[in-house]
């Protein structure tokens, strides 16, 4: 009971300002609340929506670090502005319904926020007998999420999927543009949905697509094969001239083992759907194959259903919030899939968006941060919140080796040392598992300034501050 306690007051963040008006003067069939969800952000406000039964919405903000109001809060302001004297219990039954999983909610709001992809490629073609037939124009399926809307800046809608979404190693570059990135990439939005038909031949004699008007064209503008992410982009007048009702999605701040995991994918190709489950391990390696070499890919188990055609789809929490993006699955076991960690997805693609904005043609995709050391874990233990909730696996972070002329050996990391922080900028970010560090390093830009806080000999010892170059910058496959 403590825990839906808590649960119930985050939930019900500062609404009773938005509230009241819907209590105020309510008779038995007034309708009534049955969720409230998270549904965006505007400087330093966080936008609540709130779901009545009725089917009607409205929206409040929550200035980022509030208290916050409990249940009891409400029912008492309700009763100060009503002179009401329903009770607590009848206040509950009739006006407001709070679940711990409010899926359905979540569902539909994310389904503003997804597309399914079209990838055309020109490859080799073969018979039923594996014998070379000529290249002509494949067409492969994925998911997507919108990222982001930029409707000042640069004009640009950011679109994000999986780099083999729209990368085939058996494109061929000489006919494909020069490259083994998709020559033409079409979105749809969930609502405005359509599916490539061919129309004829192109000048080069391969077989040309028609997409239709639902058909939204998507310029690529960056990717990375190690983190299996891409981003696309398109004028955000284009996008909205289809949907003007688009949104960015909600970037979740956490996640963990037993959270409902939600993916919205492409199946087969047959149009954006969803499945749920839960999310299994938050840590797994496994290892894939994108551009012909294996390579391993820290990822997070779910036992989320997906399918051909869901890889680059979104993966969400019961709030509706982004913890990730769908990219394998396990063919002998339904029950085990995989998508790309939420510090990973964000840190790439904030990566390419900002590289390739920067006014430099040189710089483009994704760049990290190499400090020069050689890691390992000791005492890894699982450590539960009971505030929370929920736990998390924590290790220590321990230096092997330092290498010399690098950004460790100037600053005084020595072998030995436990690593418990980075501070970027004045921001600490706590160290507690080996993969935290390479998580940092993919937010980092020139001129950031960084320090280590370390245990060294029982003693906490903060080193010098270092400011990153663009010589320290290297790219990211």
């Amino acid at each position: 009971m403590k825990h839906a306690k808590k649960i119930v007051a985050a939930t019900l963040c500062a609404a009773v300002i938005a509230l009241v008006p819907a209590f105020a003067g309510c008779s038995q069939s007034q309708a009534y609340v049955t969720s409230i969800a998270k549904s965006g952000s505007e400087g330093n406000d966080d936008i609540y929506t709130i779901y009545y039964s009725d089917g009607t919405t409205s929206t409040f903000t929550v200035t980022n670090g509030s208290d916050g109001v409990t249940a009891d809060d409400l029912y008492q302001k309700y009763i100060e502005e009503t002179g009401d004297n329903t009770s607590y219990s009848e206040f509950l039954s009739k006006y407001l319904t709070v679940e711990g999983d409010n899926s359905a909610s979540a569902i539909n709001y994310c389904l503003q926020s997804s597309l399914k992809i079209y990838s055309e490629f020109v490859a080799a073609q073969y018979n039923d007998f594996n014998m070379f037939t000529g290249y002509n124009t494949s067409v492969y399926t994925g998911a997507a999420v919108i990222y982001d809307i930029d409707n000042i800046t640069d004009g640009y809608t950011y679109i994000v999927t999986n780099y083999h979404v729209v990368y085939l190693n058996s494109a061929q570059p000489a006919l494909n543009g020069g490259t083994k990135v998709a020559r033409s990439i079409y979105g749809y939005l969930y609502g405005s949905e359509g599916t490539p038909s061919a129309s004829g031949q192109d000048s080069n004699g391969y077989t040309a697509y028609d997409y239709g008007d639902y058909g939204i064209e998507l310029e690529y503008v960056g990717g990375s094969v190690e983190n299996d992410i891409a981003v696309l982009r398109v004028e955000t007048d284009k996008i909205k001239a289809v949907n003007e009702n688009i949104r960015a999605v909600d970037i979740a701040d956490d996640y963990y083992v037993g959270e409902t995991a939600i993916a919205i994918g492409n199946p087969e190709g047959n149009g954006l759907s969803v499945t749920k489950g839960i999310i299994s391990t938050e840590n797994e390696l496994i290892s894939l194959n994108i551009d012909g070499t294996s390579r391993t890919y820290r990822s997070l188990r779910i036992d989320t259903p997906l399918y051909s055609g869901n890889s680059g789809g979104g993966l969400f929490n019961s709030s509706g919030e982004l913890i990730g993006i769908t990219n394998a699955g396990n063919t002998e076991d339904q029950n085990i899939n995989y998508a790309i960690p939420l510090e990973i997805v964000t840190g790439t693609v904030d990566n390419i968006i900002c590289y390739a904005n920067d006014g430099d043609n040189q710089t483009n995709g994704a760049y990290t941060v190499k400090f020069g050391i050689t890691v390992s874990s000791s005492g890894s233990k699982y450590v539960y919140d009971s505030d929370k909730g929920y736990g998390e696996i924590t290790e220590n972070v321990n230096v092997e080796s330092v290498t010399t002329d690098t950004i460790a050996a100037g600053l005084g990391l020595q072998n030995g040392d436990v690593i418990k922080k980075i501070d970027v900028n004045g921001t600490e970010k706590e160290i507690n598992r080996t993969f935290t560090l390479g998580d940092v390093a993919l937010t980092l830009r020139s001129g950031d300034k960084i320090r280590f806080v370390l245990e060294r000999d029982g003693e906490t010892v903060t080193t010098s501050i270092y400011t990153i170059s663009t010589s320290d910058l290297v790219q990211v496959e």
